[in-house]
C-alpha cells in the first residue's frame, strides 16, 4: 500500500489521478531539477508524487495544507504564479515535507495546464527568480 501524508491528510496515492490536461517544463527548470539530481537523487521520483499528489489536492479538490502560496507582488493575474514551500524529498531524511525544495509553477487555470518554472533548494539560495518569470510570463 502507497500512503503519502500531505499536512494532515493521509492519501492513498492509488486513489489520485493526474487531471491536469497539460504538465511543461521551462527549459530552466530542467536545468534546474538536473543540477539538483546530482545531490537529491530521488527528486524526480519526489516531483512526481508532488505533482499527482500536492497540485491535485490544491487545484482541483480544492484541499490547502498551507504549503502552496501565490506568489505575492507580481501583478500578474493570468497565468497564476506560485511558490510550494512543502516538498517531500525522500533524498533529505527526517525533514518530511519542509525539506527545503520549492518549486515555482504557472497555473493556467482556463487551460488546465501547469508550467513548472523554476526548482531550488532554500539552503542555496532564499527566493525565486522574478527575471526569470516575468521573461516569460510579462504582461
Amino acid at each position: 500500500m502507497n500512503l503519502c501524508f500531505i499536512g494532515h491528510f493521509l492519501i492513498r496515492l492509488e486513489n489520485i489521478e493526474m487531471t491536469f490536461s497539460e504538465i511543461d517544463k521551462l527549459p530552466e527548470f530542467e536545468k534546474d531539477l538536473k543540477k539538483l539530481l546530482k545531490r537529491f537523487p530521488t527528486l524526480e521520483d519526489d516531483l512526481k508524487v508532488f505533482i499527482k499528489v500536492q497540485l491535485n489536492l490544491y487545484h482541483k479538490q480544492k484541499i490547502d495544507n498551507k504549503g502552496i502560496f501565490r506568489v505575492s507582488g507580481l501583478q500578474t493575474e493570468n497565468p497564476k504564479i506560485y511558490i510550494a514551500k512543502k516538498f517531500t524529498c525522500k533524498s533529505l531524511k527526517g525533514t518530511g515535507a519542509l525539506s527545503g525544495i520549492r518549486v515555482v509553477y504557472a497555473c493556467f487555470e482556463e487551460k488546465d495546464k501547469i508550467e513548472l518554472i523554476e526548482i531550488f533548494y532554500k539552503g542555496d539560495k532564499e527566493k525565486e527568480d522574478w527575471d526569470r518569470i516575468f521573461k516569460y510570463y510579462k504582461k
